[in-house]
């Protein structure tokens, strides 16, 4: 392998491509893991980034776990070769299990590092990485009742990394809501929900007190709307399937009004989506763009706690 180490980057299973295009100076790519000579970047199709990973030399199994302890105790293995004797490096290291969490919660107090071994006697790892959770994969206890649909999961995700959710006596937006997996969260977390699709909520969801529903495009909807009638947004919540394009311009005229602190969307993306439309999102102030682990082929936008005034 040519060239130093500078950086690595977990690529979400089966988006290789992405990542690859955001990411300079690629010398390997080994399962998921991309490895960088050029210094880390906020990739946004990461799974999870390895800040300023070391490359150390072992001569056995104790001295690799020494080594790691050396460094920091929480630790999270990569394995792509050698598993065997990368598994026993993992026990030397007496890691405790991954636990299923219940939403909501907070995130991890004490931040995981990342290691994998890169032959028989030389191991890379990171102790500053760009996700609370092992390898970037939140593990949540599901709900196989209440929602109507895996899509909750998602939000799950992203309302933990925000490290913040709606609460009682606020008031939210869910567009592109069909069949009500969001709203399902939001109702959970206690606000009231105006879910807006041109296809209806599941019964169930619909049914639930604080949750209502307009068909209509959601597009119509414009934040004048909610000014005529004296309402602010606390929270903005978007899962509509449509350009990357046109999101954008929509989502600009809501955070210019000023009337909503919150904003938490899906950026759904087609093959033929280039970087430039990722980097005018990223642009926009107080602005976040990376790929959730449950997330496909797109990326979710955060804005949180801030308005703008014209």
């Amino acid at each position: 392998m040519s060239g130093e180490i500078q950086s690595a980057y977990l690529a979400p299973e089966g988006l290789h491509e992405p990542l690859l295009k955001e990411v300079d100076g690629v010398i390997a790519v080994h399962g998921q893991l991309v490895l960088s000579s050029e210094p880390f970047i906020n990739a946004h199709w990461a799974q999870n980034i390895w800040k300023n990973p070391v490359t150390l030399s072992i001569d056995s199994i104790n001295d690799a776990a020494k080594k790691l302890k050396a460094i920091q105790l929480n630790w999270c293995l990569y394995s792509f070769t050698l598993h065997r004797r990368a598994k026993l490096i993992e026990e030397k290291l007496n890691p405790s299990k991954p636990k299923h969490m219940s939403f909501p919660t907070s995130l991890p107090l004490q931040r995981i590092g990342s290691w994998c071994l890169l032959d028989e006697n030389t191991l890379l790892a990171s102790a500053n990485c760009s996700n609370p959770f092992r390898n970037g994969e939140p593990s949540f206890i599901e709900d196989k009742n209440g929602p109507p649909n895996r899509a909750y999961l998602k939000l799950y995700e992203a309302l933990t990394l925000a490290e913040k959710t709606p609460k009682a006596g606020e008031f939210c937006l869910d567009f592109g809501g069909s069949p009500g997996g969001w709203a399902w969260v939001i109702h959970k977390c206690g606000a009231e929900v105006l879910s807006i699709d041109r296809s209806p909520l599941d019964e169930k969801i619909s049914n639930l007190k604080g949750v209502a529903f307009q068909k209509r495009d959601a597009f119509s909807l414009l934040p004048e709307e909610l000014k005529k009638e004296g309402r602010s947004v606390d929270w903005f919540f978007s899962d509509v399937i449509c350009y990357p394009e046109k999101l954008y311009d929509w989502l600009l005229v809501w955070i210019n009004s000023g009337i909503c602190k919150n904003f938490i969307c899906t950026i759904k993306l087609k093959s033929e989506s280039t970087q430039d439309i990722i980097k005018k999102f990223s642009a926009i102030p107080n602005s976040k763009v990376v790929h959730l682990f449950h997330n496909k082929n797109e990326l979710t936008y955060f804005n949180l706690g801030h308005t703008q005034e014209k």
